[in-house]
């Protein structure tokens, strides 16, 4: 069985990045994977601060993502990148750096951001960057939309093309998941390396 972490949303009472997430969900559901979603306003984080205590929400987001095999990552786009809360709940990951394999590690990500404007993929492009940094692996597939608040109304999607994708971004990044659930892709000397270049303080 392949587990699949959803995260994503916003503070807003009506989210259009959340009903993508969930779409987008459904579509990795369909493909038989078993999915869990992390609500950012329902997880209501605190700040990262490095050696504060741990809240038990992050520490649920945390263990429910080093079980899984993939994640899908939804957030709007603010001012040209990721919003702040999202981002945050993307820096409580830093809890993961003593896991064995560390991050995200061998597990493939499917991002989706939604835009009030024309231009959406500044915040899929940040996601990237955040991805790689975290060790794990993009799925090409991503889904920059537009004029979200034409396409999402009080969290249905309006728009068939668009929700035949985000259901399509589920069933390849179950699909990848299996794939690299398959065997350990990241090599130990690939891991030394990061190690030395990349050291988190």
């Amino acid at each position: 069985m392949i587990d699949i972490v959803g995260l994503g949303g916003s503070l807003a009472p009506q989210s259009a990045s959340l009903a993508a997430l969930n779409v987008a969900l459904t579509g990795a559901r369909e493909f038989g994977a078993r999915v869990q979603l992390f609500d950012l306003r329902e997880l209501n984080l605190p700040l990262y601060v490095p050696g504060a205590p741990v809240p038990d929400a992050a520490r649920r987001l945390c263990d429910a993502t080093y079980a899984a095999h993939g994640m899908l990552w939804s957030s709007p786009l603010y001012h040209g990148t990721i919003s702040g809360a999202f981002k945050n709940a993307l820096d409580w990951l830093q809890l993961l750096g003593d896991r064995t394999p560390p991050y995200l590690t061998d597990k493939v990500v499917g991002l989706i951001s939604t835009a009030g404007g024309t231009h959406g993929l500044q915040a899929v492009n940040t996601m990237e960057f955040v991805v790689r940094a975290l060790r794990g692996w993009a799925v090409p597939l991503v889904l920059p939309i537009p004029q979200a608040l034409r396409v999402f109304q009080e969290g249905r999607v309006l728009d068939a093309r668009i929700e035949q994708q985000l259901r399509a971004l589920g069933h390849e990044l179950a699909r990848a998941a299996q794939l690299f659930g398959a065997q350990a892709v990241t090599t130990p000397e690939a891991s030394d390396v990061e190690a030395q270049t990349e050291p988190l303080t």
